[in-house]
């Protein structure tokens, strides 16, 4: 993860909010580097992630992740991660042989808007397990890049009602009640569980691409936190590589308090992130 950038959000894996929704998005430049800061952030919060991978592969990740002191592949057989490789996948899915439905299932049907199955693989990678509970700080989903769905053939609003059962298993209070038969009389503990969604959503830039547009501002307004990667408007610099914009929003608060919004820019370097005020960048003053 990026300390810099935990900074400017004012969070560390040890005080991270709960039931919130983050919404990651590029327009002309690359914000995968949002992603690997997230996904090292909550490994290292000891949380469940559950990866829905649809843009690169594991070994990409894994490289990365451990350069900012993560390791995927153990992370994965303790259980702690469970990844959804979806290149890989979505070539599995025309050969499979199982009869249950592969989470990437729509990619055979003739209705592309069908996410259940791949609705129901998170639900069951992040569900409470017996005697599990206290091993996780919480459960978290994080998807890149979900644009690709639309690519595939999905429509937006299918897209859209994917994310809304996500956010209602994932993000809101689930209660589970164990009963314990070696107390009489019968007693139940409740866990309470709230965890987060962190979603890529890449930005065409197109005025006529109609789904992608619905699909971010549909994203855009559920969101609690909003970080938005750009190209600069001058072009490629070797010491400014792009900014950031990034917006809090607080649908509880009043409208004078409601939204805040700052932007920074940036320089990526190979085991960190740079920030700094616009025009303030070291190598131009």
């Amino acid at each position: 993860m990026f300390v810099e950038l935990n900074n400017l959000l004012n969070t560390t894996p040890d005080r991270a909010e709960q039931g919130k929704l983050t919404l990651l998005c590029d327009a002309k430049t690359d914000g995968s580097f949002l992603v690997h800061h997230f996904l090292s952030f909550y490994l290292k919060a000891n949380c469940k992630v559950c990866f829905v991978a649809l843009f690169q592969s594991f070994s990409h990740y894994n490289i990365v992740g451990q350069k900012l002191g993560v390791n995927l592949t153990v992370a994965r057989e303790r259980g702690q991660l469970v990844f959804l490789e979806g290149l890989k996948s979505a070539v599995d899915v025309f050969f499979q042989t199982q009869e249950e439905p592969h989470p990437l299932q729509f990619l055979r049907e003739a209705n592309a808007g069908n996410l259940k199955p791949l609705f129901e693989f998170v639900r069951e990678a992040l569900k409470p397990v017996d005697g599990g509970e206290a091993r996780w700080t919480y459960p978290v989903l994080l998807v890149d890049d979900l644009s690709v769905l639309l690519s595939l053939g999905v429509g937006a609003v299918a897209v859209l009602d994917f994310i809304h059962y996500c956010r209602a298993t994932v993000c809101w209070e689930l209660k589970v009640l164990m009963e314990l038969p070696s107390v009489r009389p019968p007693a139940s503990i409740l866990y309470l569980m709230q965890g987060n969604m962190v979603i890529l959503v890449h930005d065409s830039g197109d005025v006529e691409d109609e789904e992608n547009d619905i699909l971010l501002n549909g994203i855009s307004h559920q969101s609690h936190l909003i970080l938005r990667a750009e190209g600069l408007a001058t072009g490629f610099c070797r010491d400014v590589h792009g900014q950031l914009r990034i917006l809090w929003r607080r649908p509880s608060q009043p409208t004078a308090q409601r939204d805040q919004s700052l932007t920074y820019q940036y320089k990526i370097q190979d085991k960190s992130v740079s920030f700094f005020a616009k025009g303030m960048s070291p190598a131009v003053l």
